[in-house]
């Protein structure tokens, strides 16, 4: 079914549809990794890619048209580039352990520390609260300052805070914005 989605996502030129099915693709990836347990994944899929990331698109689509541009068919650099690169890539899988090996180094490196030192160490019983709060609490911190400035970059582009930039039209000669319908 997400591939079903996947490829509609490609062939369509109608970007509100693009929009929803984009959301949607993402509460199935939620609802996938909740089957596989991975349910702190699940939330945050759910929360960035359906919530947030389809309003944000939705706000896109009011700021501009609601279809694609016809383009070139087919640009050969490009295509070149991304075989290329996909051939790199998966050439770069074969020196990567079996899937599910338990002893494969990802494994060992400070899991087994996590997993069994984390309720003396921080305190909550929950690993995955113990990992993101106190281990990794840099770096949650550094996503939430990117997932901050990132909200406040798109809200200086659709220009929502005052920063003193003309939203639409020209600038009018005393510094105001003269909007096209206040032409004469």
């Amino acid at each position: 079914m997400m591939v079903m989605g996947a490829l509609a996502v490609l062939q369509l030129r109608n970007l509100f549809a693009v929009v929803m099915l984009s959301g949607t693709y993402s509460l199935l990836a939620a609802a996938l990794y909740v089957v596989l347990d991975a349910v702190d994944v699940a939330f945050t899929e759910a929360a960035v890619g359906a919530g947030i990331s389809t309003v944000l698109m939705l706000g896109t689509l009011v700021l501009t048209s609601h279809e694609e541009k016809p383009g070139k068919a087919i640009h050969f650099p490009a295509l070149l580039t991304v075989i290329a690169v996909g051939g790199l890539l998966l050439y770069g899988t074969k020196d990567m352990p079996v899937y599910g090996d338990p002893n494969a180094p990802i494994h060992h490196h400070v899991a087994d520390r996590y997993v069994n030192e984390s309720g003396k160490e921080v305190g909550p019983p929950n690993i995955v609260t113990s990992v993101l709060a106190s281990y990794r609490g840099y770096d949650t911190l550094g996503e939430t300052t990117v997932i901050f400035t990132a909200a406040i970059g798109v809200l200086t582009l659709i220009g929502r805070i005052g920063l003193g930039f003309p939203r639409r039209g020209r600038p009018h000669p005393r510094g105001e914005t003269k909007r096209p319908e206040e032409e004469t």
